[in-house]
């Protein structure tokens, strides 16, 4: 199931985690696309120890909220320790990526919404 009301194809204003789609991204790492709308959305993803978001980059802001567990964050060639209740701000096209210490979980938030980690006919 995802996050768009099914009649008007539209993204819904109350989303229940416990009735959304948790994806199997391999190497550690599950997501689960939360609310969103043309210009914004949150995910939340769950590392298991020892699995990384490799480095990348992409034309979207980002916010990242330490839900739970320890990473190491690297951002545009700084790297910082971060745990629960702390977060980041990442801007367009800064190279980032994390290094999961202990298990735990991340909320991303990002704007514009993210196209490429919605199925099609998903707005």
């Amino acid at each position: 199931m995802n996050a768009t009301d099914e009649k008007s194809g539209q993204s819904k204003a109350f989303v229940r985690a416990s009735e959304i789609e948790v994806e199997d991204l391999g190497n550690g790492i599950t997501r689960q696309i939360l609310s969103y709308g043309p210009d914004i959305m949150n995910c939340r993803l769950w590392f298991e120890s020892g699995s990384a978001g490799d480095i990348h980059d992409h034309i979207h802001s980002q916010t990242t909220y330490i839900e739970s567990g320890r990473f190491r964050a690297h951002i545009d060639g700084e790297e910082r320790e971060i745990g629960p209740g702390d977060s980041v701000y990442i801007q367009p096209n800064s190279r980032h990526g994390v290094t999961c210490i202990e298990a735990g979980s991340l909320i991303d938030s990002f704007s514009p919404v993210r196209q490429d980690f919605l199925g099609s006919g998903e707005q």
